[in-house]
């Protein structure tokens, strides 16, 4: 199967793939100077082309098709284990012997197979908001993590001592992956991934909000995001660049308490605490 492939050289990797986010990149491979992000379809692919164009116009762009096994086969030889703090997020083929996430000598091992998405831990914004996850006692909480992708981040909750945890995205795809990532990790129970959207999906509030999405997603969703936290409950944000900080902040300020903030390679994480309101 070939898939609709866009390659970029001249920009920082991050910055490609934050401006081709609208766009619903599957998946995206970075070799020195050279972006290659993969496209569902070959209209989405353009339409990313012309915004790069016009945003980076000192960039280099070539459109082509690429074979799927080809990108799958090129990942495993690249796709290393990545460690943040107590947790080690592995494709299957470095895996540890013995069962998938369980700890070895307090370190807890998570199996995520690449696939045509993101979160396999390589991403900034995904090791920022597991280094976030690690300063909360999750012990007897309950866990939710929107826009899950490739459900490291639920599963990855679950294995830290959430009493449950649950995964939304509105892609299927992503859902099935994210299911796929599950069964990797026989060890994680109470843990589901489920298909929905976050503005018509029933959520019971969670303690834990995980929301890794792009600055203006976040900014857009304030209101719902905090609305699925309760109240006294804390939210994990990412996907946001350092610019888009000032907007998320303001978005989420009149409902939460900005608590923390980290920043890699120019994006950032910001944990929020929803407000408790108090009747006179």
């Amino acid at each position: 199967m070939l898939y609709p492939a866009l390659e970029v050289s001249g920009v920082d990797g991050d910055l490609v793939a934050a401006l081709v986010d609208d766009f619903s990149p599957t998946a995206a491979e970075q070799r020195d100077d050279l972006t290659t992000v993969f496209f569902a379809d070959a209209a989405s692919r353009d339409l990313a082309a012309s915004a790069l164009a016009l945003q980076c116009p000192d960039a280099a762009l070539r459109s082509r098709e690429v074979d799927d096994e080809d990108w799958a086969r090129r990942s495993q030889e690249n796709l290393t284990p990545i460690t943040v703090g107590r947790v080690t997020v592995t494709p299957p083929w470095h895996a540890l012997s013995g069962p998938a996430t369980a700890e070895h000598d307090g370190h807890i091992q998570i199996v995520i197979a690449p696939s045509m998405g993101f979160g396999t831990g390589h991403h900034s914004t995904t090791r920022l908001c597991l280094a976030a996850l690690q300063t909360l006692d999750l012990c007897g909480r309950r866990v939710v993590d929107i826009g899950t992708g490739s459900g490291v981040l639920a599963i990855a909750a679950r294995a830290l001592g959430a009493a449950e945890a649950v995964g939304l995205d509105c892609d299927a795809d992503a859902i099935q992956a994210a299911n796929e990532n599950l069964g990797a990790n026989p060890h994680i129970d109470h843990t589901r991934m489920v298909v929905g959207d976050l503005r018509t999906t029933h959520l019971s509030p969670a303690d834990v909000v995980l929301a890794n999405l792009t600055g203006s997603l976040l900014a857009q969703s304030a209101g719902l995001l905090v609305a699925a936290a309760r109240p006294g409950g804390t939210l994990i944000l990412s996907g946001l660049l350092m610019h888009e900080r000032d907007e998320v902040v303001s978005a989420f300020g009149p409902q939460a308490a900005l608590l923390s903030e980290t920043a890699e390679e120019g994006w950032m994480c910001l944990t929020f605490n929803r407000m408790v309101e108090t009747r006179v």
